[in-house]
């Protein structure tokens, strides 16, 4: 179940999906043929309708070229503190030759 805090994003998320394909000049119909689903199926992925399949939002992604953005989801961390606790390995000097 989704909370208070996501539907917000979830709203966001598809009206900024609305405005690439507005950007791109192309109609729901169009547009929803590229991504193999229905017309109702993308209007509810533009309302950020949380019942939206994932997968639906990938091929929405790979269709705009945006595909690398969903790498930042969920991706890793990088903590300074991890960084100074690991083993530090020498690198020796070249021989100039």
């Amino acid at each position: 179940m989704l909370t208070d805090n996501s539907t917000p994003l979830l709203t966001q998320l598809g009206a900024r999906l609305r405005a690439e394909r507005l950007a791109r000049n192309e109609t729901q119909g169009r547009f929803a043929a590229r991504l193999g689903v229905s017309i109702p199926t993308l209007r509810r992925l533009e309302q950020g309708d949380p019942a939206a399949q994932i997968g639906v939002w990938f091929t929405a992604l790979e269709v705009l070229g945006r595909i690398g953005d969903a790498e930042a989801l969920l991706a890793p961390r990088y903590s300074l503190f991890d960084a100074a606790a690991a083993p530090k390995t020498r690198q020796r000097a070249r021989r100039k030759g």
